[in-house]
């Protein structure tokens, strides 16, 4: 099974730039995978996800200031974070699964978290 560990989460202020980084420690390039983050009301959101073809999507409360890629030769998944608000402050969490239909099959396996505080 594949391990991903978060890295790139720190303090910065409302308005700037951050970049989110997931190694994995094994292939990537067969899998889908995902950032989610957890905030002060403990709900896990769906931030982005990306396709092993690329493909995207983005939640409407980050769509044009979030962009998720991915390196497969470097096995890493990133978010570019602009434009920061405070209520972007949570712990991030990235994902990877296998692309198929039966969400059992899909082995869904998660990073340990890296967390963005966006003071107000």
């Amino acid at each position: 099974q594949v391990q991903l560990v978060e890295s790139g989460g720190g303090l910065v202020q409302a308005g700037e730039s951050l970049r989110l980084a997931c190694a994995a420690s094994g292939s990537i390039s067969s899998h889908s995978m995902g950032w989610w983050r957890q905030g002060l009301q403990k709900e896990v959101e769906q931030v982005a996800t990306i396709s092993a073809a690329g493909s995207t999507w983005y939640a409407g409360s980050v769509k044009g200031r979030f962009t998720i890629t991915r390196d497969n030769d470097k096995r890493t998944l990133y978010l570019q974070m602009n434009r920061l608000k405070p209520e972007d402050t949570a712990m991030y969490f990235c994902s990877g699964w296998r692309e198929y239909n039966d969400p059992v099959a899909r082995g869904q396996y998660w990073g340990q978290g890296t967390q963005v505080t966006v003071p107000s």
